[in-house]
């Protein structure tokens, strides 16, 4: 009886074996409907004449809806560079620059230089360009320069002009991408990855992202756990809060760093002329505020009306030095000396040409737009938010809390993705980050339950991770690249003058400077 109960299992068991030697093709993809993706040759070429030679680019099919893999397809751009040495190989690392929004295509040429040889002997170096984004079909909504600038903050006399603002944003964008806008999301970006290591033959991927290319690692990791190697997430955003909640976290994160630099400058009277105390530097700051809403003060080419300097000083106020000087080259000229100037980084982004592409605009409110349903769709739901803001958060509350286009974007395809899993991954975060502040670093650690967190303390802007290997958390990184093996514990690293500098001057890994959206992930 025991014989005649086993035989019929084995039975199906040699008859599947054989069948798996005999499927026909279109058997095949019908086992994985993704198959035609992930079976690509792609047609490797020189990127550019005026680039190095090693940085070739190819360009692959994806499908435009994943739960319709047989349907429309669209372009992605991938490049990459092999660096790895053989006998040293361990497999192929993507990367992403931050964003939502920013091209990457580029990246493998960028981290040839900042990574050091023990790490790069160890990988092919990977870039692309996520879906809508740069040369991988990118999206476009036709908005002008005044149209792209989403940095209002809360008026009673305005604000029926900013939802004017939003409901045209969001319907232009729709009529001019019919049905692609809902598939430009971090999820569908997640499975154009997984599709880029089948294509490239790896059964695992590594991956270090900046800003938000750490919320696109994480959901990589939650969706593929399996093919997950080894993560660097670099200044990360909190998935607890996309998206409406990291645009908040900007005001909440900016009042802690105002009250640093109030501190920091007191304590500098001699030189910067704002006040001998915490107190009497804020009331500088408030008041040149007023005095340019009554007066705009002419800085550069252009000249800042008081909200204008606030949402020009939220970010700065993170590293006091620079905040200090832009503050007291304002009250200059408001007292009237010579216009205020500031550094490439006080500037900003250079506003858009009224002809500007819009792709980094219309990609961005894609994704914040798309990845949730989270937003209120009620208008005066922001209007309540941005007063009560206002008042807690008086440098950027009312800012943060304002209407955008995602209270009138269509229903997003799928729901958020929730990030909670073992998966080993190493994070790492400055103290003193304008746009991830640490309060989001840390909801990423907690979210991700294997991952180790390597905290600057001290530590000022946003991205971490350099060239300089003698860095502390520049350490820590190399060695879990070249390893696989995650510190112990966490590591809290003491931020040096020459952190600091490695952590602000290094354009590989930091996200790229948008036209239009001075303050993005």
């Amino acid at each position: 009886m025991r014989i005649r109960r086993i035989a019929p299992a084995l039975l199906a068991m040699g008859v599947t074996a054989a069948l798996v030697h005999v499927l026909a093709p279109t058997e095949a993809a019908a086992a994985d409907p993704l198959s035609q993706y992930k079976n690509q040759k792609p047609s490797w070429h020189r990127c550019d004449p005026g680039m190095p030679a090693k940085y070739q680019c190819a360009t692959i099919k994806v499908p435009l809806d994943y739960e319709r893999p047989a349907g429309k397809k669209i372009k992605l751009a991938v490049s990459r560079m092999k660096t790895s040495v053989a006998g040293k190989r361990h497999g192929v690392m993507l990367f992403n620059p931050g964003g939502p929004g920013g091209p990457g295509l580029d990246m493998p040429v960028f981290m040839k230089d900042t990574l050091p040889k023990k790490v790069r002997d160890q990988y092919d170096l990977v870039g692309f360009d996520p879906r809508g984004v740069g040369k991988s079909s990118p999206v476009s909504c036709d908005l002008s320069a005044t149209e792209q600038n989403f940095e209002r903050p809360y008026k009673r006399e305005t604000f029926s002009r900013d939802v004017k603002w939003a409901r045209t944003v969001a319907q232009k964008c729709r009529d001019k991408n019919g049905d692609k806008l809902p598939h430009i999301t971090t999820r569908n970006t997640a499975r154009d990855m997984d599709v880029i290591r089948a294509v490239l033959g790896e059964k695992k991927i590594s991956y270090l992202g900046v800003s938000y290319g750490t919320y696109l690692g994480a959901v990589y990791t939650q969706m593929f756990p399996g093919r997950s190697d080894r993560f660097v997430l670099d200044s990360s955003v909190d998935p607890a809060r996309v998206w409406r909640g990291m645009i908040q976290v900007w005001a909440s994160g900016a009042e802690p760093a105002f009250t640093r630099w109030a501190k920091w400058t007191a304590g500098r009277h001699g030189t910067y002329k704002l006040g001998n105390t915490a107190a009497e530097v804020r009331k500088t700051f408030w008041a040149l505020v007023a005095r340019a809403d009554r007066k705009p003060i002419p800085y550069e080419d252009d000249k800042l009306n008081g909200d204008e300097i606030r949402a020009m000083l939220r970010g700065q106020f993170f590293s006091p030095k620079e905040a200090a000087a832009t503050v007291a080259g304002l009250k200059k000229a408001a007292d009237g000396g010579p216009k205020a100037r500031g550094s490439a980084d006080a500037r900003g982004p250079a506003a858009p040409d009224e002809k500007a592409a819009d792709n980094m605009t219309a990609s961005f409110w894609s994704v914040v737009c798309g990845d949730t349903s989270a937003w209120p769709r009620d208008p005066g739901q922001y209007r309540r938010d941005a007063i009560r803001d206002k008042a807690k958060y008086p440098l950027y509350g009312d800012f943060g809390s304002n209407i955008t286009p995602c209270a009138f974007w269509n229903k997003p395809a799928e729901p958020v993705t929730g990030v909670d899993n073992g998966v080993g991954v190493l994070t790492v975060q400055n103290q003193w980050d304008s746009q991830t502040p640490l309060s989001s670093g840390r909801g990423m650690h907690r979210a991700l339950k294997g991952s180790r967190m390597v905290h600057v303390e001290g530590g000022e802007g946003h991205g971490v991770y350099g060239k300089d290997p003698k860095v502390c958390a520049n350490r820590a990184v190399n060695a879990y690249l070249s390893t696989g093996e995650l510190p112990a514990e966490d590591i809290t690293c003491k931020a040096a003058d020459d952190q600091n500098r490695d952590a602000n001057e290094h354009p590989p890994s930091a996200p790229r400077a948008v036209p239009v959206l001075p303050d993005r992930f």
